[in-house]
């Protein structure tokens, strides 16, 4: 086992590799609604200063997950890069 001495304590999981520039698929596909639908980037605006996790509270009232299945607040989600993302929104 190799010790690094520099982890992130939001890794998901440390055999996690990267989907399309993305800590995984959840991640990315959560991204992706955000950034390319209309509405719901609109509301992210609204959100980013409050960070993704407030976020997704709003989204899972309006519906429990992305129209690709993916959960709103699914454990796999990397929160830290999706807060980054709206911090550029």
């Amino acid at each position: 086992m190799i010790n690094h001495s520099m982890t992130s304590t939001f890794q998901t999981n440390l055999t996690d590799t990267t989907y399309n520039g993305w800590t995984n698929y959840e991640t990315w596909n959560v991204a992706l609604w955000l950034g390319n639908d209309e509405g719901l980037y609109n509301l992210a605006r609204g959100f980013a200063e409050h960070g993704y996790k407030s976020l997704s509270h709003m989204l899972i009232e309006m519906s429990p997950e992305t129209p690709d299945g993916v959960k709103w607040d699914d454990e796999a989600l990397n929160v830290c890069e999706l807060n980054e993302m709206l911090e550029e929104l």
